[in-house]
């Protein structure tokens, strides 16, 4: 979209932060529990999540239309999740190196092609979480180099486009970046932003 429509502003007051107070921290996140003045003009006392962080996602796509998704047991929910590559990278980094980096240590990938696809704000009531998406294409395979703290259980499965993007719109894979990384693949496929070749071997 070329031009923004005029339905695309701001409407109101912007919120009004007060003090702030600190009252957890970790290597990962903070909790700042901060009193404000909301756009209505009524006081409130807000729990805002910081991430220590900035959060990557990379859609490595074959040329045959495939995808590598990895499998892990995530804490918060007591479940499995298929997952596009993910992870974070610290703010004071190039998000695509970061990206790199992700892409290597948990597939073996590298991608010879990136290109920025996405940018979300995860849940922004309550966090100041940004997500940055990438698409990985050219890819060459070599071995996983994991690191971290020794806590991932990484599987790998490589499964057409289609296919995952079926089983997550079936509610089947709920991890929501990559659901919107799905859609976005998906969009550019439907509308010419992809090569033809890339984009049929995509939508089967």
């Amino acid at each position: 979209m070329s031009q923004k429509p005029d339905w695309l502003i701001a409407h109101g007051k912007p919120w009004k932060a007060g003090a702030a107070r600190r009252v957890y921290d970790n290597p990962w996140i903070s909790v700042t529990e901060q009193t404000a003045v909301a756009p209505t003009g009524q006081p409130a006392l807000y729990g805002l999540v910081n991430f220590k962080n900035r959060a990557l996602a990379i859609l490595p796509l074959h040329d045959d239309g495939t995808v590598t998704l990895v499998g892990q047991n995530r804490f918060p929910f007591g479940d499995y999740s298929w997952e596009i590559p993910e992870g974070g990278g610290p703010l004071d980094e190039a998000p695509l190196e970061g990206a790199r980096r992700e892409l290597l240590e948990e597939t073996g990938l590298a991608a010879a092609r990136w290109t920025e696809i996405l940018r979300m704000q995860l849940s922004n009531s309550v966090t100041d979480e940004l997500a940055i998406g990438y698409l990985a294409t050219g890819l060459t395979q070599a071995a996983a180099e994991p690191v971290g703290d020794g806590t991932e259980d990484i599987a790998r499965v490589r499964a057409p486009f289609r296919e995952i993007l079926d089983i997550a719109m079936a509610g089947q894979i709920q991890d929501a970046l990559t659901v919107a990384m799905l859609l976005r693949g998906y969009h550019m496929a439907r509308e010419g932003l992809l090569p033809d070749a890339l984009a049929r071997a995509m939508l089967g």
